[in-house]
């Protein structure tokens, strides 16, 4: 096989593909890794992938392309690895992916570089699946393509009826964007946009399949979280607070960002779709006045 039919074989792949020498610099880049980032050929050929581009993190908010880049180790050691991780998309959001790395020998079986294959892990696709397979265009916001209010509350009502019915518990966050009016106000509207869409896209993101989010009005997401315990509700709470906070959408010279506070709860007896929203909204408020970009969790 020559190089010019396994290029032509990369290329009609559906998983991203690249390949970089051993200073980390993109030698190729195929169009599934165009699709999956947003980056274009002529984006990154030339370029190191941790040139403000990718920006892999990982579930605990690190920055593997400065702590742990797997494409580095396995240049290092010669070993393949296998990781989940969270790309930065070029529009700012970010992105699960399946991520596998192996080293590129020559014929002498020299190290000359690595090769990236990552795959989208992102749940937002179990829940756009979700909404067309109910095909009622009246659940999902049109700004965020997430579900809307009232497929926020139509989930709601069914997770109080099971927990009524079947003690089937749930968690439940309430989310805000800081500052959302000051960032319109300097940035205008479009942006304002741009920034919900980003956040709406990096919480679908982090969710487990089960889980369900929707925009529950403005700057407000509710996420819905079947089974989950304080400690659980927790943990999603700080991943997602984590994931915005480290998302941004790159205008010239500058990178805006925002961040997100956050109130969570779990169902209690007695439980009403009104009270478990109202406690965590109540809760969110409360991580505003501690200081915002937080999580606080009753």
């Amino acid at each position: 096989m020559n190089d010019i039919t396994s290029i032509k074989i990369l290329d009609s792949l559906f998983d991203g593909v690249y390949f970089v020498d051993c200073e980390r610099r993109i030698t190729y880049w195929n169009p599934a890794a165009e699709r999956l980032s947003g980056y274009s050929k002529s984006d990154m050929i030339g370029h190191c992938c941790a040139d403000n581009l990718l920006r892999h993190v990982d579930a605990d908010g690190v920055e593997l392309c400065l702590n742990g880049c797997p494409l580095a180790a396995s240049i290092s050691d010669g070993k393949p690895r296998e990781s989940s991780v969270f790309l930065h998309h070029k529009f700012g959001h970010r992105v699960a992916v399946s991520v596998r790395t192996s080293p590129v020998r020559d014929d002498q079986g020299m190290i000359i570089g690595a090769v990236e294959i990552f795959t989208d892990n992102s749940s937002a696709l179990q829940l756009l699946r979700e909404l067309e397979t109910l095909k009622h265009e009246v659940y999902q916001d049109a700004l965020t393509s997430i579900g809307n209010r009232r497929y926020g509350e139509v989930t709601l009502s069914t997770r109080i009826y099971e927990w009524q019915e079947h003690s089937h518990p749930f968690g439940l966050l309430f989310l805000d964007v800081d500052h959302f009016k000051l960032f319109n106000d300097n940035y205008g509207h479009r942006q304002g946009d741009e920034v919900l869409i980003m956040v709406a896209k990096s919480i679908s993101s982090s969710l487990r399949n089960m889980d369900v989010v929707a925009r529950w009005g403005g700057e407000e997401f509710v996420i819905i979280l079947p089974g989950a315990t304080p400690v659980i509700v927790k943990s999603i709470a700080e991943r997602v607070r984590m994931l915005i906070a480290s998302s941004f959408i790159s205008r010239g010279a500058e990178n805006l960002r925002v961040t997100v506070s956050i109130g969570g709860t779990v169902c209690r007896i007695g439980e009403s779709a009104e009270s478990i929203v109202k406690r965590a909204d109540e809760l969110m408020y409360r991580s505003k006045l501690d200081g915002r970009n937080r999580v606080t969790i009753d």
